[in-house]
This record gives structure tokens, sequence and C-alpha cells, in this order.
């Protein structure tokens, strides 16, 4: 998965952190999260506050 891939990427985190509330994740625990899923390989400096917030909206979608 690369960063552009916010759909497949909130799927995943919504797998791996069931118990958590994306609304109130912070940036920084959301990326750590991402760079940390099995399947992500992408360059980490190219995440930034605009793909961060589409995650983040994705990943509330997929829990509602």
């Amino acid at each position: 998965m690369k960063w552009t891939d916010v759909h497949q990427i909130a799927m995943s985190l919504s797998d791996a952190h069931p118990d958590i509330d994306p609304t109130y994740v912070n940036f920084v625990d959301l990326r750590n999260w991402v760079m940390a899923l099995e399947d992500f390989n992408d360059d980490p400096n190219r995440s930034g506050e605009k793909v961060l917030e589409a995650i983040q909206a994705a990943w509330i979608e997929e829990n509602e």
C-alpha cells in the first residue's frame, strides 16, 4: 500500500485497531500505525496533513 491508498489503509487500520475510535486519533499515532501496517510500503516522508486527514475520514466512515 501507498499513502494514496486511503480506503485500503482505512480498512487495514480498522482491522488492526478494532477498539480505537478514529475520531480521537492524533496524526502522530495515525502516521505511525499506517507505517506499521504489514502491507504498507511507501516513503514515510510522503505523508502530510491532508493525506492523514483523508485516511482518518475514511477510517471513520469505515467504522460507521
